[in-house]
């Protein structure tokens, strides 16, 4: 008996079993189909039970957000530097009327109101497939320290998050593939209490040029300077910027050798405001220098600090070996710094009315033409025959030759 009798004779008997009054009437009659089809008796009851029962209809969730929502929220996303959902959340909240007005987004008045509605959770949800479109996914050798360093005090973590005018400083070499020669580095400055982050470029690793950066970017912070936290780099570790600091009346402090942990707030930054932004390629003329300062002193700073929400750790938690981290609502060092009242009410205004004169947008265009006048401006020097992605690191090559020969007959620039 083949399988598709076998089911014709238990539909057969099911009516009988069914209909039976008691549990002896209904045993017989599985007794009589096992002993004819020679099948094993629970897989009997479960089968003519399992004929008995019509197939579920599964209930279809309800879809709140449509293709019209993705596809706004994906435009709003890049328009924020592709950030994650729990920093976008507040900005869609905020910027949503903001861009309709300056007529960025074009978008009903229904899709306006659930991108506002939208959680954090549903946000990163929405935009997995489009990620994975876009494919978004040294050695230390001992030292002696001279005199200065036993002058200036070690300081490992213990800060006040709520002080503002506390700012870590570093130093972003722009050298490539080969650190041979002279070439741009960054000087970057984050204050810890607000996430607010200055960059100044200048061309080798002098004293007195990083000392220059660091004044200017003095000039363009909207708070006054408390302390200045740099690592044990002697860019900045020396007379001048101590001198500088104690006339000034600024406290200064570093942190401890090898231990970048000391200076988290602002290697954070030089991840995603610079590393992020120019890659790993090696700028050494006054064009790419010119253009990367053009991008530090304008549309970079403001889109940072006016439209990138940072997100503080509240707490931490060890519960069974797990860390549970609990963060606040993300908000932009302009806001921080607004709700901080630790600035002047004549400061206050002039950043709200700059904060209201701003289109995202517009500013992430700015920077964008900018960034690619930057790799035209390297492409032109003809170094390499291969395309490089600017954002993958460099390692030394054949082509490091190239680099030295260059550098040999530039001159080194003298501080």
């Amino acid at each position: 008996m083949n399988m598709d009798a076998r089911n014709q004779y238990l539909k057969v008997l099911q009516e009988r079993y069914f209909m039976a009054k008691s549990r002896k009437e209904k045993s017989s009659i599985l007794d009589e189909y096992c002993r004819n089809t020679h099948q094993n008796r629970k897989y009997v009851i479960r089968k003519i039970h399992s004929f008995s029962s019509a197939p579920k209809e599964r209930k279809k969730k309800k879809q709140i957000y449509n293709g019209y929502v993705k596809a706004a929220l994906v435009e709003v996303w890049k328009i924020f530097d592709y950030m994650c959902g729990q920093r976008l959340e507040p900005m869609l909240k905020e910027q949503i009327d903001n861009l309709r007005d300056r007529g960025e987004l074009v978008i009903s008045d229904e899709v306006a109101e659930k991108l506002k509605e939208i959680a954090p959770a549903t946000i990163d949800r929405k935009l997995r497939h489009q990620k994975e479109v876009m494919h978004l996914k040294r050695k230390y050798s001992g030292r002696t320290n001279p005199l200065i360093y036993q002058t200036i005090p070690v300081r490992a973590g213990d800060w006040d998050r709520s002080l503002v005018g506390q700012v870590q400083i570093d130093l972003v070499e722009h050298c490539g593939q080969s650190a041979s020669g002279s070439f741009a580095n960054s000087v970057s400055v984050a204050e810890i209490a607000t996430g607010w982050w200055e960059g100044e470029a200048v061309m080798g690793r002098g004293q007195e040029r990083t000392f220059n950066a660091l004044t200017n970017i003095r000039g363009r912070t909207p708070f006054s300077w408390l302390e200045i936290h740099p690592d044990n780099d002697t860019s900045f570790i020396n007379w001048h910027l101590k001198r500088y600091a104690e006339k000034e009346g600024i406290g200064f402090s570093r942190s401890r050798p090898y231990r970048k942990n000391d200076n988290c707030f602002v290697e954070q930054k030089n991840s995603t405001h610079i590393r992020g932004v120019f890659g790993h390629l090696r700028y050494d003329t006054e064009k790419e220098l010119e253009i990367i300062n053009d991008l530090y002193r304008n549309e970079l700073r403001l889109y940072k600090n006016f439209f990138q929400p940072v997100m503080k750790l509240k707490e931490k938690i060890r519960i069974k070996g797990k860390v549970h981290r609990k963060y606040d609502v993300p908000k932009t060092p302009y806001q921080r710094l607004i709700e901080s009242g630790q600035i002047s009410e004549e400061t206050k205004k002039e950043l709200q009315d700059l904060y209201r004169s701003l289109n995202p947008a517009q500013l992430k265009r700015k920077i964008d033409e900018k960034l690619n006048k930057l790799y035209r401006a390297y492409e032109e020097k003809g170094r390499g025959n291969n395309k490089i992605s600017p954002f993958k690191k460099q390692t030394p090559h054949e082509n490091r030759k190239s680099y030295i020969l260059n550098d040999l007959t530039t001159p080194t620039s003298v501080t």
